[in-house]
């Protein structure tokens, strides 16, 4: 007995020529027609369309034969050999050639126009039906799909309106600055799509996969998490793992942003696509290609692009009433005056030139070309924005709340102070990290790093043993060292002076531990996870910005007291998870809030705060629950993404403003005779342009870049 083939299919295709939001309206408005189409997709950055198909419904021939009478060409993904069609130069694709088409015979038609004046409409109008003919086919499949108003339309019925009024070189003109401007988005779309897609190419195609005493040379995409790879000096890591031996410096600038390479060794972390800068390193894969830092960014960069800021759906619904609008006004312009005695061809022509400067192309354009640009930039930079709304949302915040350990601080404590009673202090750290060594402690493997500065030997500890919570213990050199909490250390020894400094100390916020050799009290040793070096200017850097810092942290009120007296913010302290979640909502009453975290217990608030954002070296459940992430480890960039945000919303409010300047000033002069077809169809392409080359300044952007 043989099972049913399934009649539901998830499809996902590569659609060629789908580079620009007019595009994308028009798919979606025809599948959003097509019986058995749903949960349909659009992705501008991948030109790609996912959906589910009834095939009972639907056949997949049909829904492919639909979209190429959009004008598109859907090529399917997914399955062997599937894979998009490699990008052609402009001068090779359809849009490109019928450009240099419809402008060879718009040139001939004027050589021609030089030489016999009497053939010259001939021309014109052959220019004009070659520029015409798919837009109008365009225009047909659009209306069929429920699009009757589209810009393809818009621009067929103002070329044969210019045509049945005699102005044969105006229609030609027309036609050929259309495809020009269509072009010109296409190309302009494309610089900023590349700056993702070349992201794929850092990580590299091949990989030294270490099999017992063997190197050998496999594909980086079958590397499996738990193998062993090796990493020559000058190359490029091929997946995200951790360090097993070697030091070496690392090159992360490409996929965090960090522009200054970072020293690592046993033990840290290194990304797909870091280059090696150093020595050989041997490290251990802890994730396969399909889920590296890389393919992270990427997916995550599509689905912000996929995601639509508020004021990009404003303008989507806006230019759905608008361009009726426009179609009627036209009409009423060509039609009315003549029935009461005007002039018909100088009124149709004026009919004509309203509707090439109705195009509402420009508009369209102003918000996604600037929000791709932006999370292009920043993705580059360090920056990781899930979407559009987020973008537009940080921007606007009045409070940035930084959860403490991970977040300001590094998350491992470091010694800062040490104090000897007859010792020196390179004696009191050695004697204290060979009572650690071995130990997994914070506290103790601090000790073990401070030890490991002084470049000293280590002495032989025997007999090591923990009690937990109170003291580590060894004997050293035939004495009994003990590394104890005060607590432990008063009840085997009179700590007399080392009283004063330790409250000192503890007012600090810092951990004290005492060093007991041999039930005497010799020394302690301070401790304390430090604030990352950034995190005061950061903290300035805010504020500046008119935005109020404050830090929400589960520590006890004195540590957490002790760094923000250091950073100059406000401090929550001693909070749970829903705490924090209660105080978000509070500082919600006062305007928006963005809140910057790495723990798990910080996913409630990060995901009730209007903006969440996840330091990169988080944990998984932050950096999923978040709207941002921070690649570098760094909390300078929370003023980064205000920056970039606002540089943003400027650009569009700008590009929003070119679009409806040039259109305003384009129906005025039109209506008084002063301007015709030609500036008319410029209108529309020359602030296309605007808009396009406004946008992508914003490529540009650095993260010292004021805003």
């Amino acid at each position: 007995m043989t099972s049913a083939r399934p009649t539901t299919a998830e499809l996902d295709y590569f659609v060629e020529g789908m580079d620009c939001p007019s595009c994308v309206r028009k798919i979606e408005g025809a599948l959003q027609r097509l019986p058995g189409a749903s949960q349909a997709r659009t992705n501008l950055t991948r030109q790609s369309l996912t959906l589910t198909l009834d095939e009972t419904r639907t056949s997949r021939q049909t829904l492919e034969a639909t979209l190429r009478g959009l004008g598109h060409i859907p090529h399917p993904l997914g399955g062997p050999g599937s894979a998009p069609p490699a990008p052609r130069p402009w001068y090779r694709a359809a849009q490109g050639q019928l450009v240099l088409g419809s402008g060879a015979l718009l040139a001939a038609a004027f050589l021609l126009g030089l030489l016999t004046p009497a053939l010259a409409p001939w021309a014109y109008g052959a220019a004009t039906v070659l520029g015409v003919a798919p837009l109008a086919r365009k225009a047909v499949a659009a209306a069929r799909a429920g699009d009757p108003f589209s810009i393809n339309t818009l621009v067929t019925l103002a070329a044969v309106g210019a045509l049945l009024i005699g102005e044969y070189a105006e229609a030609a003109v027309v036609v050929f600055l259309f495809a020009v401007g269509e072009l010109l988005e296409g190309v302009a779309v494309g610089r900023a799509r590349s700056g993702i897609q070349a992201l794929a190419a850092l990580a590299p195609k091949t990989a030294l996969l270490l099999r017992g005493d063997r190197v050998l040379e496999v594909p980086a995409d079958a590397l499996r998490a738990g193998q062993t790879v090796q990493i020559q000096p000058g190359g490029r890591v091929p997946a995200d793992g951790t360090i097993l031996d070697g030091q070496s410096s690392l090159d992360d600038s490409p996929v965090t942003g960090e522009s200054v390479p970072v020293f690592k060794g046993p033990g840290d972390p290194v990304y797909a696509g870091s280059v090696n800068a150093g020595g050989v390193l041997r490290v251990r894969v802890d994730r396969e290609a399909s889920d590296n830092t890389i393919a992270r960014i990427i997916h995550l960069v599509e689905q912000a692009e996929a995601s639509r800021a508020p004021v990009a759906r404003f303008i989507d619904r806006f230019s759905r009433v608008y361009t009726p609008i426009v179609v009627l006004v036209a009409a009423l312009t060509a039609f009315v005056p003549p029935l009461l005695g005007a002039s018909l061809t100088e009124w149709v022509y004026k009919g004509v030139a309203l509707l090439l400067i109705g195009c509402p192309c420009a508009l369209v354009l102003s918000v996604p070309a600037a929000i791709t640009s932006a999370v292009s930039a920043g993705a580059r930079r360090g920056l990781l924005i899930k979407g559009g709304a987020a973008l537009e949302a940080i921007g606007t915040v009045r409070t940035v709340a930084f959860d403490k350990t991970g977040t300001l601080t590094a998350g491992q404590p470091q010694v800062t102070d040490v104090t000897g009673l007859g010792q020196t202090e390179a004696q009191v750290l050695t004697l204290a990290a060979a009572a650690e060594q071995g130990s997994s402690h914070p506290l103790g493997r601090a000790i073990l790093a401070a030890h490991a500065a002084l470049g000293t030997p280590l002495p032989v500890a025997e007999a090591a043993r923990a009690l937990p919570g109170q003291a580590a213990l060894a004997h050293v050199d035939g004495r009994e060292v003990a590394v104890a909490s005060p607590r432990y250390a008063r009840q085997q020894a009179d700590l007399g002076p080392l009283e004063s400094p330790i409250a000192a100390l503890e007012d600090q916020g810092k951990t004290v531990v005492v060093l007991l050799v041999d039930g005497a009290a010799l020394g302690l040793i301070a401790l304390r996870d430090e604030p990352r070096p950034d995190a005061r200017a950061a903290v300035q850097d805010l504020r500046a910005l008119g935005v109020t810092p404050v830090m929400l942290t589960g520590d006890n009120a004195r540590t957490g007291q002790a760094v923000a007296r250091s950073l100059g913010l406000e401090v929550h302290a001693d909070l749970l998870p829903e705490d924090k979640l209660r105080l978000i909502r509070d500082l919600q009453r006062q305007g928006g809030v963005a809140m910057i975290g790495d723990g798990i217990n910080d996913a409630p608030a990060l995901a009730a705060a209007d903006v969440g954002v996840a330091m990169g070296g988080g944990t998984d459940v932050a950096l999923e629950t978040a709207h941002a992430a921070l690649l570098r480890p760094q909390v300078s960039g929370a003023a980064d993404l205000i920056r970039l945000s606002r540089a943003t919303m400027r650009v569009i409010r700008q590009n929003v403003a070119f679009a409806v300047g040039l259109k305003l000033v384009f129906l005025i002069t039109t209506l008084l005779g002063i301007t015709g077809l030609w500036p008319a169809v410029l209108s529309d392409t020359g602030a296309t342009a605007l808009v396009t080359a406004n946008a992508l300044r914003l490529l540009r952007f650095r993260p010292a870049d004021q805003g």
